[in-house]
């Protein structure tokens, strides 16, 4: 009797602790692969926080304070179902969000085509010209900002070409890291002395039709423009190939989260550390690139210590230039995509495609850097909004490809992804022709 007994409690011992080892091995697993997961989303943010954040959030924060706040966590609230769309459906469906958009016709695949083909060369060109202005804060005097670029976009092309997604991920997750620490210790010591704070100063009225045009172009690249909800999309196939392991819907979500969390939190800092040091100070951004770069820096450097200017430097500028990198990846990709979509091609071009792209955008750019670019801050204008006028068009396609049959019915949309979805197309139409009747209209 007692031997069965122990037999009993020897046998319940057993399978307690297979229970538990099975647990803890699940527990191990899931982590492993939330791991391998993370990435696309991550990228995105890398991708979103360079001139939307550096430049835009900056400048508002110094010319108009606390004002702009509001709309800036409005647009990366608008935007958001957007960009989660381009990852969900993926997860979901197991097809890229650009093979959702054939799905429902060739012709949406054309019009991310030709918007991507304008949008892509301007913005590759737009962040390049940052980086190159930065890097002549190292008292590089050789070469002109122009010729700094096009070497820098050569290296983006030559390191994709070789390093390919493997690259972008090791990087993003680094820089993203130094940036917010280096942010957030910055507007750390600019509290004390600011005199947003200490003083009685009123803010301009930003609500007014002089100031539109820079809201536009604030909404534009905030947090980043519509289409790069497409790469993420295929960033996930380039992580599947590097970790062997292709992320649930929860796993992408967790991404995606971590990722545009950070690039919102680093919004509303850029827009803080603008107002609390630039802010009264009489000063305004220069539409020179070297000079505007050199004042990008000096708002650290005045809060932090001089001793910090090479640190910060390095670090506003590989922020840009792997914005530039995961730029010079992501539009040759997606558009590498719509080709092999378009002409049905097999899988294995889309690699000799995408290096083509990579190739044409790169020279493309510099293009544009070299003949039509003589001030910065008016080039970055026209980027931001470009893609602003053509975000309710890829906001909609993003919608109805989300909402399609083909999607199981617990991952479409819900109420409040719904909410969100319509109002922020009706709210980017709405910008949309309130830009065009200030820019053609309100001045006959």
């Amino acid at each position: 009797m007692a031997n069965e007994q122990y037999q009993a409690v020897s046998v319940v011992d057993g399978v307690n602790g297979e229970e538990s080892k099975t647990r803890s091995d699940t527990t191990s697993s899931a982590r492993s692969n939330l791991w391998k997961a993370l990435g696309p989303g991550i990228l995105l943010s890398c991708a979103a926080i360079g001139g939307s954040h550096l430049v835009w959030s900056t400048r508002a924060g110094a010319d108009f304070g606390w004002r702009l706040l509001g709309l800036i966590l409005l647009a990366n609230l608008l935007k958001f179902p957007f960009f989660l769309y381009g990852q969900r459906y993926t997860s979901a469906t197991g097809e890229s969000l650009l093979a959702g958009y054939r799905r429902h016709g060739v012709v949406f695949v054309w019009i991310f085509l030709l918007i991507n083909i304008l949008t892509g060369t301007i913005n590759i060109a737009g962040v390049a010209m940052l980086s190159g202005a930065l890097f002549t804060g190292y008292g590089w005097v050789g070469a002109s900002v122009p010729h700094i670029t096009i070497g820098l976009i050569a290296l983006c092309a030559l390191l994709l070409l070789l390093g390919h997604y493997k690259l972008l991920d090791s990087m993003a997750k680094v820089i993203i890291i130094v940036l917010a620490l280096g942010t957030m210790v910055a507007v750390a010591f600019a509290v004390p002395g600011s005199r947003i704070l200490t003083a009685d100063i009123v803010a301009p009225d930003p609500w007014t039709w002089t100031s539109f045009a820079f809201l536009i172009s604030l909404l534009g690249w905030m947090p980043a423009p519509v289409d790069l909800s497409a790469w993420s999309s295929l960033w996930i196939f380039s992580r599947e190939k590097q970790t062997g392991h292709f992320a649930t819907v929860k796993e992408t979500s967790i991404d995606f989260y971590i990722g545009y969390v950070s690039a919102v939190f680093l919004a509303v800092m850029f827009v803080a550390l603008g107002a609390l040091v630039m802010f009264g100070s009489g000063e305004s951004f220069s539409s020179s690139g070297i000079a505007f770069s050199k004042q990008l820096v000096n708002l650290y450097a005045a809060t932090i210590g001089d001793w910090s200017r090479p640190l910060i430097l390095t670090a506003a500028f590989f922020t840009m230039f792997s914005t530039t990198l995961t730029t010079l990846d992501g539009y040759p990709r997606s558009l590498a995509a719509c080709c092999t979509l378009i002409g049905d091609l097999s899988a294995h071009r889309f690699r000799q495609i995408h290096n083509a792209w990579i190739l044409l955008s790169a020279v493309a750019a510099s293009l544009v850097v070299l003949f039509f670019v003589k001030n910065l801050i008016q080039f970055l204008t026209f980027a931001a909004v470009v893609s602003f006028v053509t975000m309710p068009v890829l906001a909609a396609i993003n919608y109805k490809v989300m909402t399609g049959p083909n999607v199981p019915e617990e991952y479409r949309p819900g109420l409040i992804l719904k909410f969100l979805s319509w109002s922020g197309m009706l709210f980017f139409v709405m910008m949309t022709a309130g830009y065009v009747y200030v820019t053609f209209f309100r001045g006959a």
